[in-house]
């Protein structure tokens, strides 16, 4: 995507998501309190990390052996709804703004996954991380992690304006109606893996 539009549709969205941020933050305060955000170093394009922002859902509730208990029991009502929303990431057009990030892209993640990823975690980073993207209008957390990385690989091969309007455009859909799975995209994506062996050996070789 252009970089002057990407700005332009950046500040868009920054303006009309405003009121809801402010809302999101309320109900963060009354539901789990202070801190509001939460932050954590994330791997960017080329290796180069970052710092990730983000309107914190959860609680820091935790196990007897100091362990974090599962997500779902660490989210109330109102920020699981923040959450399946996406309200959380709003903090992040910031760094699209400041070209750590992208509107549409592989998410961002912790730098040691992408090492654990070998060469196809470099293709994955060959493109700056997005607020959305492939795998999220595809399926998102019905998606096991090869599924994601398949179709951020795609992705990355193939993104063009189009299909970054598109991802754009589905993402408020998938927000609205649970995140439904695309089969058809995913083989379409296994198959471009199958087609490039030296991806394809990396992705055997994180599953074994």
């Amino acid at each position: 995507m252009n970089r002057l539009l990407e700005i332009l549709i950046c500040l868009l969205l920054g303006l009309l998501a405003l009121p809801f941020f402010v809302i999101a933050c309320v109900v963060v305060f009354l539901s789990i309190g202070r801190p509001l955000m939460f932050s954590q170093i994330r791997a960017g394009r080329q290796g180069r990390n970052f710092r990730l922002y983000k309107l914190r859902s959860m609680k820091e509730t935790r196990a007897a052996d100091g362990s974090l208990h599962p997500d779902a029991d660490r989210q109330t009502r109102a920020t699981a709804i923040i959450r399946r929303l996406r309200l959380d990431e709003i903090p992040q057009l910031v760094l699209i703004l400041q070209n750590k990030m992208a509107l549409v892209g592989p998410r961002p993640l912790l730098p040691e996954t992408i090492e654990d990823f070998g060469p196809a975690g470099q293709y994955r980073c060959s493109v700056r991380p997005g607020l959305t993207g492939w795998a999220q209008v595809s399926g998102n957390t019905n998606l096991s992690n090869s599924e994601k990385l398949s179709l951020d690989l795609w992705y990355v091969a193939h993104r063009s304006l189009a299909l970054d309007l598109q991802i754009l455009g589905e993402t408020v859909g998938a927000a609205l109606h649970n995140e439904p799975r695309r089969d058809d995209r995913i083989e379409a994506a296994r198959k471009w893996m199958d087609s490039n062996g030296s991806l394809a050996q990396d992705m055997q070789e994180m599953n074994a």
